[in-house]
């Protein structure tokens, strides 16, 4: 993975997704586990007679966090100084990188244990500690099964959702040994002895590592508190027992006041595991003498989060508190897969959020805008209300006129449009013919004369629309020829 967060090589979504449907294996696995997911969600959501007034809270909140950013970011820095913690501000992957590898170097370790963290796969944290001469473990049960593989993640909950237990069971048989505890004799793919021996693999880590890393999954302005909700216990173990704890997270992550938390600790694990509640949910406060970690360092990651927020239609994908809802019912990722998306945002979600953070100029991300059908279904679960169809659109339309955009002012502008000149000179012509009734009239006559020497597909660059589509066959008289025949006297007065 690069610097940049695409993963190397990685083809636009198009040709990616064209090959991963052809994988049956795949598709099975993403068929049976998002089915799975998503009805126990909507089971556990079924129970809260106030779901839809949680939901629009949730939305004000992070919308009202957002709208004073700036305020709350610094009470969040006044708040985790005092409390004897150190706050470091990364405008980009590079500089998150270095700020997190210097940290390590000077407590002399050349090892740390993760918990798992989307804003450091996000930066390629894990490769740029290993150019260090660190080593970084995933802690995580799906994170570990990908790292030893050698795999990336699929998924923004379950980043192993690819693999089914009998894949697992051979990357611990094959791969645990070279990473430490090795598996045990004789494993079988039953989820228990899987389990037992991550467990057994893991605990070796926990007890040895001198420095945690961590995300989180909100931050709580008024106290400088980092929240992390998992469901496995790695996460508390990441947490308390290492001597220093380093914390990368994003900017958005934000809540005003403890109070604005109780909303998302009631929506986050309903729309994420189908759970009323979290098994673990982990809270910290700078530190403490005699308990958890002697050395707090919280890095706070733009890396394109304030352009995104400078977009007044594309800024609500801050609002996103990972549930992954939005993935489990999306008809294009549950064929596709999470890999086809080239970032470790997949899904609807990763289709506004990486293209808004990098930037539309790559193929792959130029394409990510395209990668729905638009039936809003991923709006219908969203826990904090992000209308993504609706970004999806302003994106679409942001790479049809140029891609890239800059900030003008307090606003986001497109810069001149460079490309899809076909398109722009289409559009221009019905532009031309729709004001001019006369024009409108002849073309629709000539193209009803010549309907039948028409082709079904498109030629040149319209193959890919007519690639799964025939063009609408054209009618042997014009609608406007057959209303005057029809019902008689002047067309312009009917």
């Amino acid at each position: 993975m690069s610097g940049s967060s695409t993963f190397v090589g990685m083809p636009a979504f198009p040709v990616a997704a064209h090959e991963a449907v052809r994988d049956r294996t795949l598709r099975g696995n993403l068929r049976h586990a998002t089915h799975t997911i998503r009805d126990k969600r909507a089971r556990a959501v079924a129970e809260l007679p106030d779901w839809a007034a949680l939901r629009a809270a949730g939305r004000q909140i992070k919308d009202h966090t957002l709208r004073h950013l700036d305020r709350f970011l610094v009470q969040l820095e006044e708040a985790v100084t005092a409390a004897g913690g150190t706050v470091h501000w990364a405008a980009d992957a590079a500089e998150a990188n270095a700020i997190v590898a210097r940290l390590v170097k000077e407590t002399g370790e050349s090892e740390v244990v993760k918990v798992k963290s989307m804003a450091t796969q996000e930066i390629g944290l894990n490769e740029a500690l290993e150019a260090e001469g660190i080593r970084a473990y995933e802690t995580d049960l799906a994170e570990l099964i990908v790292q030893l593989g050698r795999d990336r993640p699929s998924h923004i909950l379950v980043p192993a959702i690819h693999r089914n237990r009998g894949e697992i069971r051979d990357i611990f048989r094959s791969e645990m040994a070279s990473w430490g505890r090795p598996a045990p004799e004789g494993l079988t793919d039953t989820p228990a002895e899987l389990a037992e021996a991550a467990r057994l693999h893991l605990r070796e880590k926990f007890l040895r590592a001198k420095v945690g890393v961590s995300g989180a999954n909100f931050m709580v302005a008024e106290t400088g508190t980092l929240v992390v909700v998992e469901s496995e216990g790695n996460g508390r173990m990441c947490l308390t027992l290492p001597e220093t704890l380093i914390s990368v997270v994003g900017i958005e992550k934000l809540v005003p006041t403890w109070q604005d938390l109780e909303v998302f600790l009631q929506t986050l694990p309903r729309s994420s595991t189908a759970e009323r509640m979290n098994p673990y949910t982990s809270t910290w406060t700078g530190t403490t003498d005699g308990d958890g970690p002697r050395t707090f360092h919280l890095v706070l990651l733009d890396n394109g989060r304030t352009d995104t927020l400078a977009d007044e239609v594309g800024r609500q994908a801050l609002r996103c508190i990972r549930c992954s809802a939005c993935l489990n019912v999306c008809p294009v990722y549950e064929r596709a897969g999470g890999h086809a998306y080239g970032s470790v945002y997949p899904g609807p979600i990763g289709a506004i959020l990486s293209p808004q953070l990098r930037g539309t100029g790559s193929a792959i991300d130029a394409s990510l805008p395209y990668a729905s059908s638009l039936c809003g279904a991923c709006y219908e679960v969203c826990p904090v209300a992000i209308d993504i169809p609706e970004v999806l659109v302003h994106l679409r339309e942001r790479v049809v006129q140029g891609g890239e955009a800059v900030r003008g002012g307090n606003k986001v502008v497109l810069k001149p449009a460079k490309g899809h000149g076909a398109e722009r000179a289409a559009m221009r012509a019905a532009r031309l013919a729709f004001s001019h009734p006369a024009l409108l009239r002849g073309g629709q006559r000539l193209a009803s004369r010549t309907r039948r020497l028409h082709p079904r597909t498109l030629p040149g660059p319209g193959r890919a629309w007519t690639g799964t589509r025939d063009l609408p066959a054209l009618p042997a008289e014009p609608f406007r020829d057959w209303w005057q025949r029809t019902h008689g006297g002047p067309e312009e007065a009917k």
